[in-house]
């Protein structure tokens, strides 16, 4: 089993007395898990931006730098979206944009302040009559994460992720004059938007209004080996977000549906980790994602954060432990990025991960998971696509 703590990784914090979330939260499983095996390993090649989608391609054992042609096609594929040969996919995200004097703006969200699939559902059915035109198509996904499909889109359009920029000014992007025609797009969204009711009722609440789409991630189909092929063995794939799940079809992955899981603090986790335990009895391995520490990180909330790690280590790691000593798998964790709280966007940092056999864990050994303690293990693994060979193969 692959067990991946989205964003878990971060810096040194002083109100943390200089330590890690990692390092202050109470992960007894992680770190039975890590008195075997702990390192870091590079998730992010250079050059390439640090986004979930690079890192948990290169965890699965796919070298991002030949395989990876962008975020959008692969969450294209969780919904069965063909594209064609001439179809650019994007990642249409719902934010929230605050409008400044003398023609300012500012990225308030990229989530639109965590807006439900309900509401979304409402903006973008909305949306598709004004956006949709010969060649554009617009489709729903999940919380404030959508699909937008453009045939002949223009080339060398800039992917800039709202995430990288929160609380700060994007008027420039907004106003190149070299990618108009992208920016038309958005700015189209605004008028309806703006005085949709819902986002009336969002303002008189307190919430922030999804007020834009904002179009990032694009890319064309990829070509992917097969996961059995590449590897020699039959995997399943559980997360709640479309992208795992769309690098998981994209690979010939079985993909299981958890009821509840929402890709927050609210997630079914106890329904993840035991849907993990029932695949493991038919596949060969599991790779099971949980987003929300990534998403306590994007809002700044270390409190939340540290909550998130605790219940990833206690839900889905230690429920893992105690149901699958049957199977007697071989488990990693690890966190597939960094996403530091004082930044509250992705770096390339390199990651710490931990692996056991289930059998030779024993109760009173344990190693702190945490960077720190990865850092000190002088293990590095600087190719991170080779990372899964090791794991596969390695004695322990």
């Amino acid at each position: 089993m692959i067990l991946v703590g989205d964003g878990m990784g971060d810096y040194p914090m002083p109100e943390l007395g200089g330590k890690t979330p990692l390092e202050v939260a109470e992960t007894p499983y992680m770190d039975l898990i890590a008195s075997q095996k702990i390192g870091l390993v590079e998730t992010i090649p250079p050059g390439m931006e640090p986004g979930s989608d690079v890192a948990n391609l290169c965890i699965l054992g796919y070298d991002p730098k030949r395989y990876h042609t962008g975020r959008a096609p692969l969450e294209a594929a969780s919904k069965g979206i063909k594209l064609g040969p001439k179809d650019t996919a994007f990642r249409m995200n719902l934010v929230s944009l605050e409008f400044l004097p003398q023609g300012r703006i500012r990225m308030l969200s990229h989530s639109s302040g965590d807006i439900s699939s309900s509401e979304a559902k409402e903006l973008v059915d909305g949306l598709k009559p004004l956006l949709e035109r010969d060649g554009i198509r617009m489709f729903l996904g999940v919380a404030y994460r959508h699909l937008l499909i453009w045939e002949d889109a223009p080339p060398n359009l800039p992917n800039i992720p709202p995430h990288d920029f929160l609380g700060q000014d994007v008027t420039d992007f907004i106003q190149d004059p070299s990618s108009q025609v992208l920016w038309d797009l958005v700015r189209s969204s605004w008028e309806f938007l703006r005085h949709h009711p819902l986002n009336k009722v969002r303002e008189f609440r307190g919430a922030l209004p999804a007020n834009s789409i904002w179009l990032w991630g694009q890319g064309k189909a990829p070509e992917l080996m097969p996961f059995h092929e590449m590897w020699g063995l039959d995997g399943a794939v559980i997360s709640a977000v479309d992208l795992v799940k769309g690098i998981g079809r994209q690979l010939g992955l079985k993909v299981v549906e958890v009821p509840g899981a929402t890709g927050y603090i609210d997630s079914n986790f106890k329904g993840k980790a035991e849907a993990a335990i029932e695949a493991l009895k038919e596949v060969d391995l599991v790779f099971l994602h949980v987003e929300a520490p990534d998403e306590a990180s994007h809002g700044g909330d270390l409190d939340q954060k540290i909550k998130a790690i605790q219940i990833f280590d206690t839900e889905v790691v230690g429920r893992i432990i105690q149901g699958a000593k049957d199977l007697n798998p071989k488990i990693m964790v690890i966190s597939d990025h960094l996403t530091p709280i004082v930044k509250r966007t992705h770096t390339s940092d390199p990651t710490p991960f931990a692996w056991a056999q289930m059998g030779s864990m024993q109760e009173g050994k344990k190693q702190k998971f945490c960077e720190r303690a990865a850092m000190a293990s002088g293990t590095f693994i600087d190719k991170g696509h080779e990372l899964i060979r090791d794991f596969l193969e390695s004695g322990i």
